[in-house]
């Protein structure tokens, strides 16, 4: 999904400016969001990546003028609504206009630390065939620009790089976000080189890597 999330290597974005001993949340409204998105986890409704997904389909200029747990919160607005767990005039009122719809599971207050935040939503899964690449390979990522998430940056499209790390079988998320199921595909960390990512005028000395998909690449 080429959509405004997809920022790396954009111009006129201005520096990242960091801010020191930054809170995590910088208003209580974000707590609530961030909770609120951490516990329809567990119900089931839906996965992580369909999570980014519904983040990045925001529109443009809504998403740019958005903060970090604003988009969160858009985000989880768009799947309540797509799942039925909401209505329009409900997020219009700002509260329930009828009874809830059942979830499969609810989040105890006592399983946050101890079965989300501190064991997270590990991806790993075994592999079906052998690796198709390996350390030092060369590979060309394929140029693509679905309509759909995808974790492939635009300014590593159609770029020649190195297998630098083997990271074994990993959810495959463009696949796991429209609901095709996990689709499990290996995992590999690409190196590039500063000049081929952004021609003859970049840092000779700069290097970036990537985490890319098997069926990303391409032997090179």
């Amino acid at each position: 999904m080429n959509g405004a999330q997809d920022m790396g290597g954009q111009m006129g974005f201005g520096p990242v400016e960091e801010e020191p001993d930054e809170p995590v949340f910088h208003a209580e409204w974000e707590k609530r969001a961030f909770g609120l998105t951490l516990a329809m986890g567990p119900t089931g409704a839906w996965n992580g990546d369909m999570g980014r997904q519904a983040r990045e389909s925001l529109p443009p200029a809504e998403y740019l003028s958005s903060s970090y747990f604003a988009i969160w919160a858009k985000g989880l607005e768009k799947l309540l609504l797509q799942t039925g767990f909401v209505t329009d005039d409900e997020l219009r009122a700002g509260r329930s206009l009828a009874p809830g719809k059942p979830v499969k599971r609810v989040l105890k207050p006592d399983d946050v630390l101890r079965t989300f935040l501190d064991v997270g939503e590990p991806s790993n899964r075994p592999a079906e065939t052998p690796a198709r690449f390996a350390v030092g390979d060369h590979v060309i990522t394929r140029n693509i620009h679905p309509k759909t998430h995808t974790r492939l940056p635009r300014y590593a499209r159609a770029k020649r790089g190195v297998i630098e790390r083997v990271h074994g079988a990993h959810v495959f998320p463009d696949s796991n976000a429209q609901g095709h199921g996990e689709a499990p595909q290996w995992l590999y960390t690409v190196r590039f080189t500063g000049l081929e990512l952004w021609g003859d005028e970049a840092d000779s000395t700069l290097t970036t890597s990537i985490d890319a998909w098997e069926s990303y690449l391409e032997p090179g």
